[in-house]
């Protein structure tokens, strides 16, 4: 791995992102739209953002992402951009890791914002720090974008990679602890959750606005951290140059 070319990729991601202002408003504004329509939504029911409003800033933020890298790397591969970056000295750690630090970058705006607009516009009651809020928010979206990475290998259309959702995404919402909480589940299901790394981040963003603290935040937080790291080092082993 190569610092310099790591940054020089995450800058060409940037400077592409630049000049695509519809990935930018999907990255930036569309969760902070689709937590707001939920909050008015339950507007004339007392309590129902504040009990869910935490779990939809991890999720929302985990889904644009993943969509959002798993279409761009592909369009790369498929452009035959990827093949030629490789005939460089360009490594595949340095294209993943220059991705997810482009990312990571647009992933910390679309915390602020969303964050701010969820407490400061929707009015979502947070016990713990906000700081710590826009943390969670700031790791799902980077497991999104990491899941993304990986997701891109195995698909040869852009379409393929929108139907990873249903098997990367979606059972992930399902048991995660947004409908029901995890300890309620039958102990099959229970089972399977635990190895879901969504369910990790409801757990911790939950904790967050119910104002505990220590290992009930950060405990989780870090086996998301680890399921992230995972899937960044599956994609660069699974990079193809090329789409068959």
């Amino acid at each position: 791995m190569n610092g310099r070319r790591m940054l020089a990729t995450a800058a060409r991601v940037l400077g592409q992102l630049r000049h695509d202002p519809r990935s930018i408003a999907l990255m930036l504004i569309a969760p902070s739209l689709l937590v707001g329509l939920f909050a008015w939504l339950f507007s004339d029911q007392d309590g129902v953002f504040d009990q869910f409003g935490g779990a939809i800033l991890a999720l929302f933020p985990f889904i644009v992402m993943f969509l959002i890298t798993s279409i761009t790397t592909l369009r790369e591969r498929r452009s035959c951009t990827l093949e030629r970056l490789m005939t460089t000295p360009l490594g595949k750690a340095d294209f993943i890791l220059g991705y997810a630090l482009a990312f990571g970058l647009m992933a910390l705006l679309q915390a602020v914002i969303t964050v701010s607009f969820a407490v400061g516009v929707c009015g979502l009651d947070v016990e713990g720090e906000l700081w710590q809020l826009g943390l969670v928010a700031v790791v799902d979206a980077l497991l999104g974008t990491a899941l993304g990475l990986l997701a891109s290998a195995f698909a040869q259309t852009e379409f393929q990679a929108v139907q990873f959702m249903p098997l990367l995404v979606f059972p992930q919402i399902i048991l995660g602890g947004l409908f029901m909480p995890r300890d309620q589940m039958p102990d099959v299901l229970h089972a399977i959750s635990d190895w879901l790394p969504l369910s990790y981040a409801i757990d911790t963003i939950n904790a967050v606005t119910a104002g505990d603290d220590g290992w009930d935040v950060y405990g989780p937080l870090l086996v998301v951290v680890a399921f992230g790291v995972g899937a960044l080092v599956l994609a660069s082993l699974t990079l193809r140059r090329r789409t068959p």
